[in-house]
Order: structure tokens, then sequence, then C-alpha cells
């Protein structure tokens, strides 16, 4: 067990704090859980920064890592959909999770074929992941009021929605002569 490794199951951990925290009922609860998220989001960068300079890749920290970050996001979306219950932030928060199950299926699948390095992370993913995570902070930090930072959050999530479905495609894009041959052979 390394730091990067440690840094991603602190993720894990803080999930049922993050969940405990939205709910408590003072008014400094939503901006505890938007920072416990922040902290959570900045661990996703720094232990992926952490094990490629110090050279700690691990194959438990290639597969935990992504399912922490899924996890808090999922997390994140179910409690903001339920807290606002509106198109504007259900909608994308459909998107988000819908593609996440989606391109996880897919990468299994084509690590199964051999294929796997076609679909690897993109930059594209990386700017989904920045605008998700900014959106999410600061949805987390505002109770459902229309102010300023919840429009701003809802634009940055749709953003965020809209690169999620692009980046979606160039994988299935990408996927598509695996795919079309599999389909021919049945």
């Amino acid at each position: 067990m390394n730091i990067p490794n440690l840094l991603t199951v602190l993720r894990v951990l803080l999930i049922p704090f993050f969940i405990l925290l939205f709910y408590l009922p003072y008014h400094w609860s939503y901006m505890a859980a938007s920072t416990v998220f922040a902290i959570a989001a900045a661990t996703d960068w720094l232990d992926g920064y952490l094990a490629r300079r110090w050279e700690q890749s691990t194959p438990f920290g290639a597969f935990l890592d992504p399912v922490a970050d899924k996890l808090m996001v999922a997390v994140a979306l179910v409690l903001l959909v339920q807290e606002h219950a509106n198109f504007w932030l259900t909608l994308p928060a459909a998107i988000i999770i819908g593609r996440e199950i989606v391109v996880s299926a897919l990468r299994e699948w084509m690590a199964e074929i051999g294929a796997r390095a076609q679909v690897a992370v993109s930059n594209m993913g990386k700017w989904k992941t920045a605008a998700q995570m900014l959106a999410l902070v600061i949805l987390l930090a505002n109770p459902k009021a229309a102010t300023f930072w919840v429009i701003l959050g809802y634009a940055l999530l749709l953003v965020a929605a809209a690169l999620t479905l692009w980046s979606m495609l160039q994988y299935l894009r990408a996927a598509w002569p695996h795919l079309r041959i599999t389909a021919e052979k049945k």
C-alpha cells in the first residue's frame, strides 16, 4: 500500500462523511459537504500525479481510482437531484451517470478482446472531469435557490454533460470496428 493508493482509499472512505454532512440540519452543512467533496476531487488528481511521478502505479490503484471517482460523483449527483429536483440538474446527472456505465462496460469488453488501449482516457475526459467537479463543488455548497452560483453550477454541469456525450461518442467510434465485427459474427 503506497501513498497514491491510500489517497484513493481515503476518497472512498470520505463518502459516508460527505453524505452525513450534506444531510445535517445546519446552515453550514452544504459548505462542509462541498469542502469534503472538493478534498476528494483534489485527491483524485493528486493520487494520479503522485503515482506517475513516484512510479508507484499499481494494479490495485488502476482498479480503485476510477471506481472511487465514479462513486463520489454518482453520490453527489444523486444527492443534488434529490435536493434540487428539477430538469436542469436531473438531465445532466442522468447523462453523466449513464455515460459512466456505458463507457465502463465498453472498456471492460474492449479489455476482454485485447483492445483496451483504443478506449483509454482522453484529454476530452479530463476537461469533462474538470467542468463536472467544479459544477458539483459549486452546487453542493449552495442550496437550491436561484442564485448566480446555482445557475453557474447548472451551466457547468450542462457543459460537463455535453462533453460527457462527446467523449462517449469518441469512445464508441474508436470501438466501432470491434463492435461491428462482433455484431456480424452473431
